[in-house]
């Protein structure tokens, strides 16, 4: 299975034995949505909602650090989420979300995992069927594993910041450059000396669905940064920055990391050196 699949693809593909569909959506609070809601009114058949509000840790400050291993494996497993398992995921986000959840499954360890190109936005457009209310899910066995390759932490940001490695901001222009205020209280406005910056929106096409090849390529190019090497991808809490390095993973980047703590941590630190204007 690819790690991005159409459509198409996906509605031959429904009802397969192995096969899981997840909505991964989640909603700031200024868009005033509610996704479960959304969810429960209209989702692809069979498909099961990842409630990434709650699927972190809810004992950090931070607003969407990792949960635990076990954490992770009991979520899945009431989900129907079990070994063997290939799992296609899909939002309905302005954030992307789905790219949070991709990044999750990979780092405990499900890798059959995809995104769903356009999202259930395309799916509905093409007048594909959806059902509605609350499913039950069978719970199943998930084997869950750690593995904190493609996560960075604040000491590994400044680490790159220090040998001239890629750290790559996914929030806009406005909030890169300190030039509108982070919605946060006590995050400083602004971004990493260093950090590159490249809005995570600019990786996608006008219906949604994502850029790809030269086109992708180039969306890196032009924020200067090579796709081809490694890179830190960070964002405001570290959603975002799962965008980057799905976008980076679709052209053969293995080694971009997520740096989960994001801004939320680095702006709130009073330690971090930080800047304004643009990269």
């Amino acid at each position: 299975m690819d790690s991005l699949v159409s459509t198409e693809w996906l509605a031959g593909e429904l009802g397969a034995s192995d096969l899981r569909v997840v909505d991964a959506t989640m909603i700031l609070p200024e868009y005033h949505r509610d996704a479960r809601a959304e969810f429960e009114a209209a989702h692809i058949p069979g498909a099961a909602f990842l409630d990434l509000d709650e699927l972190r840790d809810t004992d950090s400050d931070l607003p969407n650090t990792l949960p635990s291993a076990e954490k992770f494996a009991s979520r899945m497993q009431s989900l129907g989420l079990g070994d063997g398992s290939r799992i296609v995921v899909y939002d309905d986000s302005p954030s992307r979300t789905s790219a949070r959840a991709w990044w999750m499954f990979r780092l405990f360890g499900a890798h059959e995992v995809a995104i769903l190109d356009g999202g259930i936005a395309k799916w509905k457009a093409e007048g594909r069927e959806t059902e509605s209310g609350r499913p039950t899910n069978r719970h199943r066995h998930f084997t869950v594993f750690r593995d904190d390759a493609s996560l960075a932490d604040k000491a590994g940001v400044q680490a790159a910041l220090d040998g001239g490695g890629q750290v790559v901001d996914a929030r806009t222009r406005g909030r890169f450059a300190g030039e509108e205020p982070e919605a946060r209280p006590g995050l400083v406005a602004g971004h990493m000396p260093g950090a590159k910056n490249l809005p995570y929106a600019r990786l996608f096409n006008a219906d949604g669905t994502w850029k790809r090849g030269d086109e992708l390529r180039q969306a890196f190019a032009d924020a200067n940064v090579d796709p081809g090497k490694p890179m830190i991808t960070t964002c405001g809490s570290g959603v975002t920055a799962a965008v980057l390095a799905f976008g980076a993973h679709l052209l053969g980047n293995a080694d971009a990391r997520v740096y989960d703590g994001s801004w939320s941590e680095w702006g709130g630190d009073p330690s971090t050196p930080k800047a304004t204007g643009a990269a």
